[in-house]
């Protein structure tokens, strides 16, 4: 693990470093990072969206989370934990609301449904109208054998937490 530098620096967060940067392999939005887990189909993508109208931090996080839902065409999704963690490290970086879930989505023409755990952490930048959404998407059933066993979700879902929470926006004006 170690400190990873999001949007030429603006935003750091702490993150394995063998993940592999999606915008090497493909395009990626200037508005996404993406980081794909070498050994796995687990994926994080980091967001800089627009703030959403519900102000409570669950209608917030079910809002992104349902609109993921409906970007997957999922068949079925259900929230399972939403939580506030305060951020008292003492920066400016907001506190984050931590949303945990799980979705049945086709991928790639396939004909059967993957299961997919999503972790989503969500930075209300108030001041900014801005959202930023960091999702972890973890398979843990998958045609193509990239599912992750109890072992290896727990894994990635500890990279979730150290990554959720280390997060650090260090400059404002990237949301300008």
């Amino acid at each position: 693990m170690s400190t990873r530098e999001l949007f030429a620096g603006a935003i750091t967060a702490v993150a394995p470093v063998n993940l592999i940067d999606a915008s090497e392999i493909r395009q990626v939005p200037d508005t996404q990072e993406v980081f794909l887990y070498p050994d796995s189909s687990a994926s994080i993508i980091v967001e800089i969206l627009e703030r959403v109208d519900p102000v409570d931090y669950q209608a917030a996080a079910k809002f992104h989370f349902d609109s993921l839902a409906h970007d997957n065409s999922a068949a079925r999704s259900e929230i399972t934990s939403v939580d506030l963690i305060p951020n008292d490290r003492g920066d400016r970086t907001p506190s984050v609301i931590v949303l945990s879930g799980t979705q049945r989505v086709q991928k790639f023409n396939r004909s059967s449904l993957d299961e997919v755990l999503i972790l989503m952490a969500i930075y209300r930048v108030t001041e900014k109208n801005t959202d930023i959404v960091v999702t972890f998407n973890i398979p843990t059933e998958s045609e193509d054998g990239g599912a992750l066993d109890a072992q290896g979700v727990q894994i990635i879902r500890s990279h979730f937490d150290k990554f959720s929470q280390s997060l650090q926006i260090i400059n404002f004006d990237l949301f300008a």
